[in-house]
């Protein structure tokens, strides 16, 4: 059986033992693009159509680098040794990467389908949606959506456990799209427990996120003001600490999924073996 326990003293020691050669991926190539991106949303808000489109762009682009970065990560969870060689590693894996996830998104929006079916039938003009305005949504299209969505996230819940383990796959089986059935398969048997992992996950990182941003940034506001543009010294110090926070998380969630996917091999290794 994997323990969870197992895996997050596995993750905790890779962590401490590889504290020099994780900061520098994570500062340049979380935390840097995560802060950035941070204060180009916040600009976007009150910027013209075409400079929006472009910060946008922008926020994207960084997206990308932190995509990598995770990828780093995973490499050197899974195998330590490779050091500053993981970067290398996660540069080769990038694009079945990337692959990969466009079509597990591909796969969200189909979900999010009815969510649009139930908008249009209840007359919603979807179109406001683009220039940023949220339109009227009339309380039994509401509650239908709530509905659904309520249906659909012990769902999601477990085909996320299912799939926790398809980047370790992509960069450590060096596999594209058939990284999916190899995460379904490694899954096998541990999915509630890792979704009891997810949970516990997403309630710490949230309440840390908003500790830092909400609290810190409230009290920056009322000591620095708020900038007339929506971007001041207080918004750069709390996405500072907001990327901190996000960064360590990001880093947690990477290397415990690779920790997972190496606890999950050696099970199924062990099951071929008897």
């Amino acid at each position: 059986m994997t323990s969870m326990g197992n895996v997050w003293d596995r993750t905790a020691e890779f962590l401490s033992d590889n504290l020099g050669t994780i900061l520098p991926l994570a500062l340049i190539a979380i935390f840097v693009p995560a802060t950035i991106s941070a204060n180009l949303s916040e600009l976007q808000r009150t910027a013209a159509p075409g400079t929006a489109m472009l910060l946008g762009l922008g926020v994207f682009v960084l997206a990308l680098a932190t995509f990598w970065g995770q990828l780093s990560i995973t490499a050197l969870a899974i195998d330590p040794a490779l050091g500053r060689q993981a970067a290398g590693v996660a540069t080769r894996r990038y694009p079945a990467a990337l692959l990969v996830m466009i079509v597990l998104l591909l796969a969200v929006l189909v979900l999010i389908i009815p969510v649009a079916v139930i908008l249009a039938a209840s007359g919603v003009a979807l179109t406001g949606m683009e220039s940023g305005t949220m339109p009227e949504i009339p309380a039994t299209a509401a509650l239908w959506i709530a509905l659904y969505l309520f249906l659909l996230l012990p769902l999601v819940l477990w085909l996320v456990a299912r799939l926790a383990v398809v980047l370790p796959a992509i960069v450590g089986d060096r596999l594209a799209l058939r990284a999916i059935p190899r995460s379904w398969s490694l899954t096998r048997g541990v999915a509630l427990k890792i979704v009891g992992v997810i949970i516990l996950y997403a309630v710490v990182s949230i309440v840390a996120n908003l500790a830092a941003t909400t609290a810190f940034g409230a009290i920056m506001f009322l000591v620095a003001g708020r900038g007339e543009d929506g971007l001041s010294l207080a918004t750069v110090l709390t996405t500072i600490v907001g990327g901190a926070v996000s960064t360590g998380f990001t880093v947690l969630a990477a290397a415990f999924a690779a920790k997972l996917y190496v606890a999950l091999l050696a099970r199924k290794e062990a099951f071929a073996a008897q």
